[in-house]
């Protein structure tokens, strides 16, 4: 199936052969489904806190975080292009008129409530142009054009961290300038320094670094701490192969085999080589002005608390298991993962004899933690948490979306419409073991479950490939807490006009 002139272009990408000839497998049999065995929703998966345990899991983060190397990981590739899908539709057809086009309308209704709006006007001047007088021409794609193109604002090729979101009586902020100030609210950690992690498209790390070389000095002057930040890429070694519809490799005009992009999950080696001992994970334009960051605030240090007070117990019960397996040890780790974690066991765990108890729990205990803000399900897209049967038996707290469930099994469909909550990319991971070394994140992942959809190229329909994603499938073999947080802490902008709510002004 594969040439030798193709497994040459394999190896040239840094890939093996192993692991395409998975891929390809994949696409022939398949994921299989998770067996969910019921939704996650508070009071069973999912913590509520009251006012006394947010306060005091708050005090604990504070208490403990300034000896800690936090890392404060920002997915931010890719261009912002699909938040002006309806723009450019406006701009490349025969159209002139808005009144059959609400989003545009929209748009230019509310210009001037922007915050690029100076720069929109500039950007006319510099070209002899006038914003007003256009507006007044209803010379509409004019003004798009200095909006989009890459030769005046070329906002359409930008990434969303380096677009201007919110408005300051004193400046107009990016998403990149708001997680600077989200980490020094939050994530100040040893040696006060704030230390940022961005993964870019390599055509966008060098306008990351000047921006942030022109944002940095009057943030650490503001806050009083340093920032330290670091870039990384999405690896070109993990892409999947694109396949044609009978799952021979699908080829490239040259007569090269396809390789695409695997989606988000591909970030898990980018975050496997984050040197850190708590990294909170949060996407690119899930940002908020100053007047409502306080919720995003004590909730981030909440599920830090979380974190902290589930690790001491669970690192003390591994700690009792290495001194000796005995009643006492098994005990301690028992509690620690019923009571912390909330796991279940397999039907005939009790029946285990206690050496074979104490290596399941050290099993069990021995992995890395995640707390895991879930907001009310509002209609929003993003993965359910569901209690979810293991090959041992048990069961675990998993994040799944809505490709890894058989949805046509009317069971499954039913536990998955009881879900009431999601996952927002709300974070916070400890990736250190009890004996204070680093994970290989890479084992704790299934491959199992990752994503197969139809896309085309060149006119030609093809089957494409996305790795486990980084908070699914890419985490499933964690362990993972679940905590009830505010809606108002998730506000992402999928479109233009969605800097027009309220919570973005």
């Amino acid at each position: 199936m594969i040439t030798e002139q193709q497994k040459e272009q394999i190896i040239n990408r840094g890939m093996n052969m192993e692991t395409v000839e998975e891929q390809i497998r994949n696409f022939e049999n398949g994921f299989p489904f998770l067996d969910i065995k019921a939704a996650a929703t508070i009071g069973n998966g999912i913590k509520s806190l009251t006012d006394q345990e947010l306060s005091n899991y708050v005090a604990t983060y504070e208490r403990l975080s300034p000896n800690q190397h936090i890392v404060k990981f920002v997915p931010a590739s890719g261009a912002a292009s699909r938040m002006f899908k309806d723009l450019y539709s406006f701009l490349e057809s025969e159209k002139t008129d808005l009144s059959e086009d609400d989003f545009t309308r929209d748009f230019f209704e509310n210009l001037s409530s922007f915050s690029f709006y100076q720069d929109l006007e500039q950007s006319l001047k510099n070209s002899g142009s006038d914003l007003q007088k256009a507006l007044k021409a209803k010379d509409y794609k004019l003004i798009l054009k200095h909006f989009l193109a890459p030769e005046h604002m070329g906002y359409g090729e930008l990434p969303k961290g380096l677009l201007k979101f919110h408005r300051y009586d004193n400046e107009n902020r990016t998403p990149t300038q708001e997680h600077f100030v989200e980490g020094a609210n939050y994530g100040l950690g040893k040696d006060n320094k704030v230390r940022l992690h961005f993964t870019v498209s390599p055509e966008h790390q060098e306008k990351f670094e000047k921006h942030i070389e022109e944002i940095q000095p009057s943030l650490k002057e503001h806050f009083g701490v340093e920032f330290e930040v670091g870039f990384s890429q999405q690896k070109k070694t993990t892409d999947t192969i694109a396949v044609n519809m009978d799952n021979s490799p699908f080829l490239e005009e040259n007569g090269e085999i396809l390789f695409r992009p695997a989606g988000h999950g591909a970030l898990l080696e980018n975050l496997n080589e984050i040197d850190a001992d708590i990294i909170f994970i949060k996407n690119i334009d899930n940002v908020v002005p100053d007047r409502i960051k306080e919720s995003t605030t004590i909730y981030k240090k909440a599920i830090g608390g979380v974190l902290f007070s589930i690790q001491e117990k669970v690192f003390q019960a591994l700690q009792e298991l290495d001194a000796g397996i005995n009643d006492s040890s098994v005990s301690l780790a028992e509690k620690a993962l019923e009571l912390e974690l909330q796991a279940k066991y397999p039907e005939d765990y009790p029946s285990y004899p206690l050496e074979k108890k104490g290596e399941f729990l050290r099993n069990k205990l021995n992995r890395p933690i995640r707390v895991c803000g879930m907001v009310e399900n509002t209609g929003e897209p993003g993965g359910g948490p569901f209690w979810v049967l293991e090959g041992d038996g048990s069961l675990s707290l998993q994040i799944a979306e809505t490709a890894q469930l058989n949805l046509e099994n009317e069971s499954q469909h039913q536990l998955f419409k009881a879900s009431t909550h999601f996952n927002p990319t709300d974070l916070v991971c400890a990736v250190r073991d009890y004996q204070g070394n680093k994970f290989n994140l890479l084992k704790f992942r299934d491959p199992k479950t990752g994503f197969i959809t139809q896309k085309s190229k060149n006119g030609q329909p093809l089957k494409a490939q996305e790795l486990p994603g980084l908070w699914n499938g890419s985490m499933s073999n964690w362990n993972s807490i679940f905590v009830e947080v505010p809606l108002i802490t998730f506000n992402p902008v999928k479109t233009i006009n969605d800097l027009l709510r309220e919570v973005h002004r």
